[in-house]
């Protein structure tokens, strides 16, 4: 009976013998053909043995007959129907967990949303104002769409858009992606919503509602790693714990993050469950377009999604070199990026960016290099040396392919933002203007210590670290086997405390780290990173496969090693939760119980004057922010924009802020007619800013940039023989008022009209 039950490739490792000893003639007949097969072509033994494996995967969840799973299940003392009871229990209770929480945290951001801006007791206009910056670009585009009169004539005027920036035809839908835009007015007419929510609900709803189904992805990823939704519920109470670091939906909530991280999210939990060993053809075939899908969605939601995806193709890459992975896996995932970038290049206007990005380079130079493996002779010394050089020689070939496309492919691809990474590496100075104020930018700056402490008080950074640790540790002594030639098990038992073996897991290390290491560089890259460090610790702390793999180093004798990894993996999460409910709740309840006020009236009575007294035709100049909103809440045209991925409209902002330089009268008329402005707008917080690091106020870059510092015994003096522009004009003297009518004022704006006939009066 025990040699019955035995596997059976266990018997054919014997030997390739019976019970009795004798010779199986079924394997003989099987090993002949293989025998004379040895000069078959390598590429051709390549492609049999990936279908082989696709074969064996598919089957994986088959090898037992039933009768073998009731006598397993009859050990146990439960019956199959009592397993599948309890089976589908527990995928009830969790999904309903998830979906459950989701909600619950979408509800919550629309209290507390509310609270803070009282949104349901303002006019449209003061609701409108509460969208600063590139937030109330993007609305303002999704507020002409539902006034044209049918949508393919909306989406036209947005293609050849001339009523926004002056002397500028722009195609607003591939500069600015405004393809979350286009879908929001989409279903809000098609769902018949015009006589049930006003437009601006139906919009943030949809944004609230994606951060739901992005909490919602988390607590699935983390539950399928850990296999118990315990820690999806750990996962959710520390992202909101600390949303401030893990999510931007408080200060702008059209930003193109917030309509594209939730799809990433779905991709990164779809990802992980197709990486999974022994998953049966259903459940990978449905990860598989789950993947797909999501992806794709992803990359046409946000224009930097690409950098995102090279990140994480990155992690896979080295998944595979070390043999962490099915390759095949790994390789259908780089085929759904090949598909996405050429989908989205296609319906995105010929985008010329993703075909210089650096994700197309690493999948066609991870795609050449397997293909030269594939056709090479296994076994042979060129074999073997393209085997370990094979990370040199991907990296090689990315970095050449994307230096050829570049030389090649004619593009706009953000150069600026490579001068800024030279800078910000210290390769290189400037005294540029939009340079230096990138580079003042607090979320283009290291992330100070406030941001490490919030993570601390609240216990997240500690078990992140500790899971790190233990993943780490793992995974390097799982390369050092398969180094030693050791393979991999196919199935993971808990009690062999070998969480670096599953490849889900490594993966999800691998990504942590990489985010992690842009996060320590850049601040506004935290928000990628601190979400996964939630889903990555609230795994670890429920997975009872870690703490065994923690006690197999141990070598625990005293205790039982199964037993008290088992009660650790449900009793350190619920004293955690504990612990955060009793800190953290009272927080959470204060907030959206208190009535915070936003009000600005000096901008309110802006907007209303403008509407009332200016021009239909009129253009406006001034801060970037401020024209923003303006265009928003008003509709006139605008000389300069809060955009920062097009090099004229950088120019234009550059030029637009000399009225806080130390320049002539004349020199700001001519800058400023040269864009066919008609009203200039100074703001008295950006002519008397007082900030808290000298040297990055506005004033104090255009002094640098125009050459007006003075250095003189290691301190820095503005000087030039013409006073502060937006200080001069307000003394209403010649030459000024020659140049320049004040039209209204009030307590933070001077809005001042452009003459079109200078009057050289004294």
């Amino acid at each position: 009976m025990r040699e019955r039950s035995r596997p059976r490739g266990r018997r054919e490792a014997g030997g390739g013998r019976s019970a009795g000893g004798a010779a199986s003639p079924r394997r003989e007949r099987r090993a002949a053909p293989a025998a004379g097969d040895g000069r078959r072509p390598a590429m051709e033994e390549g492609a049999a043995d990936l279908r082989q494996r696709k074969k064996q995967n598919c089957t994986e969840s088959d090898k037992m007959a039933p009768e073998e799973r009731n006598k397993e299940n009859s050990k146990l003392g439960r019956s199959p129907k009592y397993m599948l009871i309890q089976r589908f229990a527990k995928l009830f209770f969790g999904c309903l967990a998830a979906v459950t929480s989701g909600m619950m945290y979408a509800v919550y951001l629309s209290t507390y949303h509310e609270r803070k801006f009282w949104f349901s007791s303002r006019q449209e206009l003061e609701r409108e104002i509460t969208f600063q910056g590139d937030s109330a670009i993007y609305y303002s585009f999704y507020k002409e769409l539902l006034k044209a009169p049918s949508f393919e004539r909306g989406v036209y005027e947005l293609t050849h858009n001339n009523k926004t920036v002056s002397l500028k035809t722009i195609n607003a839908v591939q500069q600015m992606t405004l393809y979350p835009e286009l879908i929001a007015s989409v279903l809000y007419q098609a769902s018949g919503s015009e006589e049930v929510i006003e437009p601006v609900y139906f919009y943030i709803g949809i944004v609230f509602g994606l951060q739901g189904i992005y909490v919602t992805a988390l607590f699935v990823t983390s539950w399928v790693m850990s296999g118990t939704w315990l820690a999806g519920m750990l996962t959710v109470a520390w992202f909101i714990i600390n949303r401030t670091d893990t999510t931007r939906i408080d200060y702008s909530i059209p930003s193109r993050e917030n309509w594209a991280l939730p799809y990433f999210a779905c991709q990164v939990a779809a990802l992980t469950g197709y990486l999974k060993k022994n998953l049966n053809c259903s459940a990978e075939k449905f990860c598989y377009l789950l993947v797909s899908a999501s992806t794709y969605t992803f990359m046409m939601m946000w224009e930097y999604s690409h950098y995102l995806l090279f990140v994480q193709a990155v992690s896979l890459f080295l998944l595979d070199s070390f043999s962490l992975a099915q390759t095949e896996k790994v390789h259908e995932v780089y085929k759904i990026y090949l598909f996405s970038l050429f989908l989205g290049y296609l319906l995105q206007f010929e985008n010329s960016a993703l075909l210089v990005s650096p994700l197309l380079s690493l999948v066609a130079a991870l795609m050449f290099s397997k293909c030269l493996q594939m056709n090479m002779k296994k076994g042979t010394f060129l074999s073997r040396l393209l085997k370990i050089m094979y990370i040199y020689l991907v990296l090689t070939i990315t970095v050449t392919l994307n230096f050829l496309l570049k030389m090649f492919v004619p593009h706009k691809e953000n150069e600026h933002l490579l001068k800024f990474i030279e800078v910000k590496l210290g390769l290189n100075t400037t005294k540029n203007f939009t340079m230096n104020w990138l580079l003042c930018q607090e979320s283009l700056q290291a992330p100070s210590q406030d941001f490490f402490l919030r993570l601390t008080q609240s216990s997240l950074l500690p078990f992140y670290i500790l899971v790190l640790i233990i993943c780490l540790f793992s995974v390097t002594q799982v390369i050092f086997r398969r180094i030693c030639g050791e393979p991999l098990k196919e199935t993971v038992k808990l009690e062999d405390g070998r969480i670096g073996e599953r490849p889900e897991i490594v993966y999800h290390v691998i990504h942590t780290i990489l985010l992690g290491c842009l996060a320590m560089c850049l601040e506004g890259t935290k928000y990628l990173w601190t979400p996964y460090v939630c889903m990555l610790a609230a795994f670890g702390v429920c997975s009872p496969e870690l703490w065994m793999t923690l006690f197999k180093w141990l070598r625990l004798k005293a205790v039982h090693p199964i037993l008290l990894a088992l009660i650790l993996s449900m009793a350190v999460p619920t004293i955690i939760g504990f612990s955060l409910w009793k800190e953290f709740l009272p927080r959470i309840m204060t907030e959206l119980s208190e009535l915070q006020e936003f009000y600005d009236p000096d901008t309110v009575e802006l907007m209303t004057w403008i509407k009332r007294q200016a021009p239909v035709a009129a253009v406006f100049a001034g801060s970037p922010q401020l024209m923003g909103v303006i265009k928003l809440c008003t509709g006139w045209m605008v000389s300069s924009l809060p955009l920062y991925n097009d090099d004229d409209l950088l120019k234009r902002n550059e030029n637009i802020y000399q009225i806080y330089s130390k320049r002539s009268a004349e020199d700001i008329y001519k800058i400023l007619t040269s864009y066919k402005a008609n009203f200039l707008i100074i703001e008295d917080s950006i002519c008397n800013e007082v900030g808290p690091v000298r040297g990055c106020r506005v004033k104090d870059l255009l002094d640098i940039a125009n050459g007006h510092v003075v250095c003189e015994e290691g301190d820095s003096y503005a000087y030039s023989k013409y006073g502060r522009f937006c200080h001069e004009i307000k003394m209403n003297y010649s030459p000024y008022v020659n140049y320049f009518t004040r039209v209204y004022w009030n307590r933070s704006y001077f809005v001042y009209k452009i003459n079109t006939v200078i009057s050289f009066q004294s």
